[in-house]
């Protein structure tokens, strides 16, 4: 999410002339702004960043999170959102982000609501964030579920930087790995080409291959460095229409190990949102709509809209979600005893924690199972090319003799 600044020449409907500056990804969300706004572009100019190419800001998750933190605490002290929103663009020492809860405030000041100025950044806010929010100022609790959407996004963030973290090392094993097998075939394969040259035999299949994937990696290797692009670009097509999404999304949660993987992490989301929503005194058919958008597996978006039907018609979350089947059963069983007990709130918020637990405990099993077998695997094929090479020499050595 880079965010540019941009400065703008607009006039209003009464051919007043207006002057300003904008944050934003691109000049065309600059005019989408400036029309939301009721005022005709006549000019627009990105500005040119203060600093090198390491001083350029962007808006990050731990910004949008400590910005909610920050509104959190100030609406529950009884603020006034617009002033609230000066306060915290006081308090803020990135500047991109100064500029954004700027534009922010210009927006409510103008009459919008809070969840309305949002929705004109989807760039920077999701989907989720904005209907959480227009939830709480549609209801009256904002002040409620603000800390409720801080807590989901510190938790989620935390999440993310966990996987990732665990990812490092195998990442970096994987990197090396590769490269020192690179330089194996591109330097020293090359140098027993010489040798058996000299001896003036013929050289064993084997190593007659070695030698040949060697001459290409030295003259055509650098088409490799596609691979990356067309896997990206594959990927993007998957994307390219519902139906092909819908197609991907089921595939993932079809693969072996992953896809379960994928099941807990997507129910966990399904059930902090649903919880914290409920917890702060939405509606259950209200929650559910929001819920459905946090999904990003299409296959139980879809699912969850199903349940939500069901729901509307007058069946119960928890028979919903055992009709459907494509959640878990503990997920579906422990709503119903929610459901019972007048707890489905609390009971969501525990099954969130549960799921996300599980996550955790299924990522630290993969990556330590990875681990082995990629130095496994790096270690046959370097023992491969070394055996081939030497058993090419001492082939030779014995039929010279």
């Amino acid at each position: 999410m880079a965010i540019h600044q941009y400065t703008y020449k607009a006039c209003d409907i009464e051919g007043n002339t207006q002057e300003g500056e904008l944050s934003a990804e691109s000049e065309q969300e600059v005019v989408t702004l400036l029309q939301n706004r009721q005022l005709i572009p006549l000019s627009i100019e990105q500005q040119a960043p203060s600093g090198g190419l390491f001083t350029r800001q962007s808006i990050k998750n731990s910004d949008i999170i400590d910005f909610t933190n920050g509104l959190c605490t100030l609406v529950e002290a009884r603020i006034p959102l617009d002033r609230a929103l000066g306060l915290l663009e006081g308090i803020t020492e990135k500047q991109v982000v100064q500029q954004l809860i700027e534009d922010l405030r210009r927006d409510v000041k103008e009459g919008k609501s809070l969840a309305e100025a949002l929705q004109t950044r989807p760039t920077i806010f999701s989907r989720m964030y904005v209907n959480m929010i227009h939830a709480g100022e549609e209801g009256g609790i904002l002040e409620q579920l603000l800390p409720k959407l801080a807590d989901f996004m510190a938790q989620a963030d935390a999440a993310k930087r966990s996987i990732i973290s665990s990812l490092i090392y195998p990442i970096i094993l994987l990197i090396v790995g590769v490269l020192s097998v690179i330089l194996l075939m591109v330097f020293v394969v090359p140098s027993f080409a010489t040798l058996f040259e000299d001896m003036g035999s013929n050289i064993p299949s084997s190593a007659a291959f070695l030698l040949g994937l060697s001459d290409w990696l030295k003259n055509y290797g650098w088409t490799l460095l596609f691979i990356p692009v067309l896997l990206w670009y594959g990927w993007r097509q998957l994307d390219a229409t519902p139906e092909r999404r819908l197609q991907r999304d089921q595939m993932m949660l079809s693969l072996p190990m992953f896809g379960g993987l994928i099941l807990q992490a997507e129910s966990s989301r399904f059930c902090r949102t649903l919880g914290a929503l409920l917890g702060a005194g939405i509606p259950l058919l209200k929650g559910l709509h929001i819920a459905k958008g946090v999904m990003e597996n299409k296959v139980l978006a879809n699912s969850l809209a199903q349940i939500e039907e069901a729901v509307r018609g007058g069946i119960s979350l928890g028979k919903a979600l055992v009709n459907e089947g494509k959640f878990p059963v503990l997920l579906a069983q422990l709503v119903i005893v929610g459901e019972e007990s007048g707890r489905t709130g609390a009971i969501l918020d525990k099954l969130a924690e549960t799921f996300d637990g599980y996550v955790k405990q299924q990522t630290s099993r993969l990556v330590a199972l990875l681990e082995p077998l990629l130095i496994l695997f790096l270690g046959v094929i370097v023992g491969a090319i070394v055996i081939t090479m030497l058993s090419a020499i001492f082939s030779i050595n014995e039929m010279n003799y």
